[in-house]
């Protein structure tokens, strides 16, 4: 592909994802700013810059962009938070959140999904993530609070040990609902007197499953 391909494409790109409704700066400065295209590999790296979930190993997806860019605005991260995300994924939406937070824990039950998201990052010189291989369904406990928490899959009910580790004041995005059925995308802001929540819209992901994956 041709420079002049790639930019005119990133900037359909940024179209697209501003035409569905993410319209905060600084999310389009960092979508901007992490191409989509290194989290895309094999088949499917040709279609890295269009608006559309992707296949990735381990039978998981690498999300739209759109969506992407959603959850993060939904997040409201600032550039002093502390950022959990459960389900590494390809590392693309970890990536994001690094380009506007302080720093930034990725969990994800599948450790070649890890190994590889780890090589992307030290590529991209993005040295504020550290991704695990773990059970995200309970948290990061030593890390604890958070003053962010993203899930890129979907629970019944937003997991009890993760709101525990999220701070007062501190906001939870998450898909709920069951996993064959479309779900919603909803936002948890923890106050001194309980959790507020807002439906933002409706969203499809994998479930979040307990346990490590098998390899």
């Amino acid at each position: 592909m041709s420079e002049d391909d790639l930019a005119t494409r990133k900037m359909q790109f940024l179209y697209a994802l501003r035409s569905r409704g993410v319209t905060d700066k600084r999310v389009l400065e960092a979508m901007e700013a992490v191409d989509r295209g290194p989290f895309v590999r094999g088949l499917f790296a040709e279609r890295a810059y269009e608006d559309m979930p992707l296949p990735i190993p381990c039978g998981q997806t690498i999300s739209q962009p759109s969506v992407v860019g959603m959850m993060t605005q939904a997040l409201n991260v600032s550039p002093r938070d502390k950022v959990l995300e459960i389900g590494t994924g390809s590392g693309y939406q970890a990536a994001i959140l690094a380009k506007l937070a302080r720093r930034v824990y990725t969990i994800d039950r599948h450790r070649r999904l890890v190994h590889e998201a780890r090589e992307i990052f030290d590529q991209l010189d993005l040295h504020t993530i550290t991704a695990i291989t773990g059970d995200g369904s309970h948290g990061l406990s030593d890390q604890a609070p958070f003053d962010r928490i993203i899930l890129t899959a979907a629970a019944e009910d937003p997991p009890g040990p993760l709101l525990a580790q999220l701070k007062v004041g501190g906001i939870m995005v998450l898909p709920v609902g069951q996993s064959d059925a479309v779900q919603s995308l909803i936002r948890v802001n923890k106050t001194e007197t309980g959790l507020e929540y807002d439906e933002l819209r409706d969203v499809r992901f994998v479930p979040l499953l307990e346990g490590l994956g098998k390899e």
